[in-house]
């Protein structure tokens, strides 16, 4: 059984990711207002009702923001860390599942193991997910690279990977200091370079995908993330993509 996968949005105004597997179809995060994440949900085919469960990577707005209306009206399960359920705002949702971050889980006919990355919120956890012999990992919001990371990260099929800011952006920027030095943190957001020299430390021999995620509009443009990438796999396949903060990203296959 194929994977596939598709984003309803990237960026600091709203995250969505759909994987999906037979009849299994997992929604990771929700940073859209209910209207707006109906509409994205349907622009990809899919019926909000038809979702299998919601997984929540952290608590902040851009990424759980749309999460409890959606879940109350369509009775959809939530999963989440224990820190990531302490943080939230509107715990209220009718099924509520916790996880380990340290602990792989199923949902329907996808294997989801999480892993711990550093961001100043709870308890993050972004997701490698496996079905039919493919591997599709997952991540964003992370201020810097662990081994944990590496090692989670390696032999995928597909990878969804933050490219939030170029450093001299950044800098010269509109960001005030404080925001500057929380973007730049160890427990901010990934740089290009960081990113890109994640992508040299692990095992891409399997790697059909690469989507570059979270770009900051302020901070970074699609030319500059695409490069340092481009430059990181020593080659510009056209499976190098951007995902966009209105448009998202359309279905991929995993083959």
């Amino acid at each position: 059984m194929h994977m596939r996968f598709a984003s309803l949005g990237s960026g600091s105004r709203g995250n969505g990711t759909l994987v999906e597997s037979g009849d299994t179809r997992i929604l990771i995060d929700c940073g859209f207002f209910l209207r707006e994440a109906e509409l994205r949900l349907r622009r990809f085919g899919v019926e909000p009702q038809t979702l299998s469960a919601i997984l929540v990577t952290h608590e902040h707005f851009d990424h759980i923001g749309g999460v409890s209306r959606l879940a109350r009206k369509y009775e959809i399960p939530v999963w989440m860390t224990n820190g990531t359920h302490a943080g939230w705002e509107d715990p209220h949702v009718p099924t509520l599942m916790r996880f380990n971050p340290h602990e792989a889980f199923r949902v329907g006919g996808i294997d989801v193991q999480p892993f711990p990355v550093p961001h100043d919120a709870r308890e993050p956890s972004h997701f490698v997910f496996s079905a039919g012999g493919r591997r599709l990992g997952v991540i964003s919001d992370a201020g810097s690279v662990t081994p944990f990371m590496r090692q989670s990260l390696s032999g995928c099929d597909a990878l969804m990977l933050e490219f939030n800011y170029d450093p001299e952006m950044l800098r010269n920027g509109p960001y005030p200091a404080k925001l500057q030095k929380r973007v730049g943190g160890d427990y901010g957001h990934l740089s290009n370079g960081q990113a890109a020299e994640l992508l040299t430390q692990i095992d891409r021999s399997r790697l059909q995908h690469l989507v570059l995620t979270h770009l900051s509009e302020k901070n970074n443009t699609p030319g500059l993330a695409l490069a340092a990438a481009a430059q990181a796999l020593e080659d510009a396949p056209p499976w190098l993509v951007c995902a966009h903060q209105a448009r998202g990203l359309e279905w991929r296959e995993i083959a």
